[in-house]
């Protein structure tokens, strides 16, 4: 039986030539379904969460293309694609709510280190013990999702040397977290941050995987990977959710997957070696060498990723979604969206060059996706 899955998607806003322009606050208030980010250059529209993924596609698209038509309507507004302000504008926080109490602590503690634009990805799981176990695998693993969903190489209209720039710089909040042994152990450590002031509000854990729930910490029914950049193809981000699923689906079935009973490292090193990983997946991406949560042995991203993909392949088969996890293999091979656009950059062209060639294509292959895909779908619920 499929998990549920649901998505949170920011995007930046702005003009076909890359300049990101601040409109969300016009577009809460005449869309429905989406809401405002601090900064007004970005906005975020979340699918319900759906277990089948046709209907994930629609849910995916479908928003975003009422976003362009509005966009379009408004003037020659498209949508930018990336997870990092890349071609300026980091030099000031445009409040999208400037009676927000809230978003006046974001501004003033971070600045624009947090302008970015990402996707979250939740997946139902019921049983929050379970839930704790899986928070626990995804996070050891959580560096892979980032190698494959890179799209930061640019910021401020420099080539920063990272691939994801958006993970070098967002602040980790609190700065250490442990491993959580269950789900009373998430509470309190929950409850003691908010005392000590280091979380704002139970929503300020702001790491590569979390527990999530309606009132968090006490009830809790999905895991939140938070770790990934921006993935504007929606088969590639369907592909990482499918990857996704597939090992919480096989840890249901194997609880000895469960970090704390196969690793020989302890607790503290796993999240040190955790946390080096993270940093080395955004560097290099699909490229760089990581070290194994089993032993610490070395081990390059893509074949990690290759690895991976031929352990859950049978389950997924069984469970019969394994032509959604099909496009990891091509994308292992063809880069992710920041090598291709570094890439391009070594060939010669110009960063504003590089974004404007992604914003025409990213419009081009919706328009494409939606005729050929989601119109036949009926509704986005499922």
């Amino acid at each position: 039986m499929l998990l549920t899955k649901g998505v949170e998607i920011e995007i930046y806003t702005g003009t076909p030539q890359g300049e990101i322009v601040g409109l969300s606050d016009r577009i809460v208030r005449d869309l429905s379904g989406f809401v405002r980010e601090p900064d007004n250059r970005n906005v975020e529209y979340t699918t319900a969460p759906l277990a089948n993924y046709d209907r994930l596609l629609c849910a995916i698209l479908r928003p975003r293309l009422r976003l362009r038509d509005y966009l379009h309507r408004q003037g020659d507004y498209t949508l930018v694609p990336g997870s990092c302000l890349s071609l300026g504008g980091a030099d000031r926080f445009y409040r999208s709510d400037p009676l927000n109490p809230y978003h006046e602590y974001i501004e003033k503690t971070y600045g624009t280190d947090v302008v970015t634009a990402s996707v979250h990805i939740n997946i139902g799981i019921s049983d929050p013990e379970l839930l704790i176990r899986a928070c626990r695998l995804i996070r050891v693993e959580a560096p892979l999702y980032l190698a494959l969903s890179a799209a930061s190489p640019f910021f401020n209209g420099e080539i920063t040397g990272a691939h994801s720039t958006r993970w070098r710089m967002f602040p980790q909040t609190p700065p250490e977290a442990p491993f959580f042994t269950s789900h009373r152990h998430f509470i309190q450590w929950t409850e003691a941050q908010l005392a000590l002031g280091t979380m704002q509000n139970v929503r300020h854990l702001w790491s590569s995987v979390r527990p999530n729930g309606d009132n968090r910490p006490y009830n809790l029914n999905r895991l939140e990977l938070r770790i990934c950049d921006l993935v504007t193809e929606p088969l590639a981000l369907l592909a990482i959710i499918a990857l996704l699923e597939a090992r919480i689906l096989q840890l249901s079935q194997d609880p000895t997957l469960d970090p704390l009973q196969q690793s020989a490292l302890t607790p503290s090193e796993l999240a040190v070696l955790t946390a080096q990983n993270e940093q080395a997946a955004a560097q290099q991406s699909l490229d760089a060498t990581l070290h194994h949560w089993r032993d610490g042995a070395p081990i390059q991203a893509n074949l990690w990723v290759e690895a991976l993909y031929e352990e859950v392949y049978p389950l997924a088969k069984t469970s019969g979604f394994s032509c959604f996890l099909s496009p990891l293999r091509r994308w292992v091979k063809e880069g992710n969206t920041a090598q291709r656009w570094l890439r391009q950059a070594e060939a010669g062209l110009s960063l504003p060059e590089i974004m404007q060639k992604a914003i025409a294509e990213l419009n081009r292959e919706d328009r494409a996706l939606a005729a050929d895909l989601c119109l036949p779908c009926e509704g986005e619920q499922g």
